[in-house]
This record gives C-alpha cells, structure tokens and sequence, in this order.
C-alpha cells in the first residue's frame, strides 16, 4: 500500500507531524510505502523523518498568510503524482494543501482526520472566512471523503454539526504514543540545574504552543494569583510562539512576574524529556484540542496532570481518574493547583493512573493498526 500523508511537517506545528511521525514507523512495518508532503517556509525546520519514509517540501506562496498552507508548487506536485498513491491522508481542514487533491481532481481514496478543527470555539475564531471557505469547500469537501477519522464522541458532534448530517464514513480512533520513547527519562534535575530552579521550587510546565487556544488567557492570570498566595512554585512555558508569545511577554513583564513565568522556547528530544522528568505538575488548561500529544507526554511520564477536558480524551480521564480536570475559568486553576502543590498523595495517585491510561488505550502499536485496517478497506473497495 501506498499512504501519502498531507500536512505542514515542521516542528513549529504542534501535535500532528508527530502522529504522522508515528503512524509512518508502524505502516512501514506493516509493508506500506509512507510519503509526506508538506508546504514549507522559509526559516521553518522539517521534523524528524521516519527512516524509509520519503518527504517532499513545497514552498509557500505568498498568499498563505490569507489562505493557509496556499503552494501552488504543491497543487502542481499533486496533480503530476497523486493518483500513483492507494490513499491519501489529508491532516486537518480550513489549509489549501487539504483540498488541492480534490481541487487537482485526483481520484485516489483520501482520508481527512480533522484534529478537532471543527468544534465551536477554533470555527468562532475567524468566523466569517471559515463561513465562506465552508460553504465553497470544506463540507462539499468532507461529504465525499472515503473516511473521516476522528479522535473522540466530541469530534464527531462537531462535525455533525458542521455538516448538518451524520456522514456514513466516520471512525472514532484515538491517538497514540511510542511507549519506548518515554521508558526512560534523564537523570533528575537535568533541566532545574540548565535553567537554575531552585530546588525547593515545585515545577509546573507548560509545553505546547504558545496560542490563545492553549488557555493561556486563563493561565496566566490564574498564576499570578497562586504568586500571590505561595512561594513554592514557578511556571515553565514550553513551545513555540504561535500567535501570544507578545501578550505573554507583556503579561509576565506588567506583572513583574521574571523569574516565576520563564518562557524557555520549544524543547524537543532529550531536553524534552529532561523537563517532564523533573516537572511536578503538567498544566494545560486548553480551549480546543483534537487529541493532545503533549498530554499523552506527560501522562506516560508520570508527570500530575492539570487539564481541561477539552483535550480530547477528557471522557477517558474523567472515568480513570488520571489528571486534575478544571473548568475553563481562573478560579477553578487556581483551586486545582493549589489541591496539587498541596497534597503529594493526590498527585501519585493521578500519576499512577495517567500512566495505566495511556499503556492501556493509547499505545502506538495498536491504534496505528486500527487505521491501518481502515485504509486497507478503503483500498480494497
């Protein structure tokens, strides 16, 4: 079988170059041939490649930053091969690199995860264009796809909802993780020594993008009351800027919060790792999420975990007890962090429970062979 995956593959992105990164390593053994294509930047650094996988970079136009993705080299690219492919997994909506396939008129099977573009508060933000663009594109789009793969029961409203119907070719299939990626993590206080935390500090970290859609507006300000109260804690934001670096810095500075928020930029690799091993709790407090790799990170490591139950397996949390869900308001943060900078006891327990969440539902291996399974029946038809 030949998969050719669709999506901006670079490290500034956030979660899905990582699923793609490791559902690539577990179709290649299963006998598939992977390709990712993805429009690319100047400045922006591939991710990592999957060994065997081919990557084919196409540049940006100009005109992207009104239309997302837009690469008239890519639509080009995709005409001349697309139907040399079994099936094409497209990443996410609203990006003109998601619909040049059916633009190009390529006839090979395509599949859409949607990566929880679809729900309210990420359609909200940009109304008006997303209005437009749906009705020229997207559910035309979407009702003629062979398969729609989301991650949970909430994903699948938001689309209902979007298309005013339930699609017929609709499968629930989580995301995963590589397990053995987080088997072993550094020796502790690798990275409070780096970054000169004091000892008796209780870590918090942040790590994802820093966007408006993380709840960065809620975070913020929920801190600087826990500031206020204690002086045990200091909050580690992780992640690339992807729109609020500039309130975030200008929040931390109105506030006189240097040295108690501390931006340390996107980690990756060992230095990864060395912050969730030394980390204490894990927060993100996010508006939106398809299925948050950061949060299956975090879980497997054993970090306490603060999060809103929009990260997309909240259901699975909420009935294993494996992090602290909060409600989307300051106060509710404010609360759930002091019960975990408080009680070491509680902690372990959502630690232990994270980490049995993960290896039981959301181990690579067997989530990767359910789409794989998908696409074969797909292919077959």
């Amino acid at each position: 079988m030949k998969i050719l995956n669709i999506c901006g593959y670079s490290w500034d992105i956030g979660g899905p170059p990582k699923i793609i990164y490791d559902h690539a390593i577990v179709q290649m053994k299963l006998g598939a041939e992977v390709t990712i294509l993805t429009p690319i930047s100047e400045g922006q650094k591939l991710y990592a490649i999957p060994e065997g996988a081919t990557v084919i970079t196409c540049k940006r136009h100009w005109f992207s930053k009104y239309w997302a993705e837009f690469s008239p080299e890519l639509y080009n690219w995709i005409k001349a091969n697309g139907n040399e492919y079994d099936i094409i997994h497209i990443h996410g909506v609203w990006h003109f690199s998601g619909i040049a396939p059916y633009l190009a008129g390529i006839k090979t099977a395509k599949c859409i995860t949607t990566h929880g573009l679809l729900d309210r508060w990420t359609i909200n933000k940009g109304y008006w264009k997303k209005y437009i663009f749906g009705l020229l594109f997207q559910k035309r789009i979407l009702k003629n796809t062979e398969l729609i793969q989301i991650n949970n029961t909430d994903e699948q409203e938001d689309l209902k909802r979007f298309l005013g119907f339930e699609h017929p070719n609709v499968k629930i299939i989580p995301n995963g993780m590589n397990l053995t990626d987080f088997a072993v993590l550094p020796e502790k206080n690798t990275f409070r020594n780096h970054f000169n935390i004091k000892k008796d500090e209780q870590l918090i970290l942040f790590m994802s993008r820093i966007n408006l859609k993380k709840g960065l507006d809620l975070l913020l300000p929920a801190f600087k009351e826990i500031v206020a109260q204690r002086n045990d804690c200091i909050l580690i934001l992780a992640g690339p800027d992807d729109g609020y670096l500039t309130e975030t810095q200008t929040f931390i500075e109105k506030n006189n919060l240097e040295g108690k928020i501390v931006l340390v930029g996107m980690l990756t690799g060992k230095d990864k790792l060395a912050a969730l091993s030394d980390a204490d709790i894990f927060v993100l407090p996010s508006h939106s999420e398809g299925f948050s790799i950061a949060t299956l990170e975090a879980l497997i490591s054993g970090v306490p975990s603060l999060l809103s139950d929009r990260v997309g397996f909240g259901d699975a949390i909420r009935e294993t007890n494996a992090a602290h869900l909060i409600e989307l308001n300051i106060g509710s943060i404010v609360e759930g962090l002091n019960k975990m900078l408080d009680n070491k006891d509680y902690c372990q327990n959502l630690s232990k429970n994270g980490i049995s969440l993960v290896k039981n539902k959301y181990n690579i291996d067997l989530v990767a062979k359910q789409l794989f399974n998908e696409f074969e029946k797909i292919v077959k038809k």
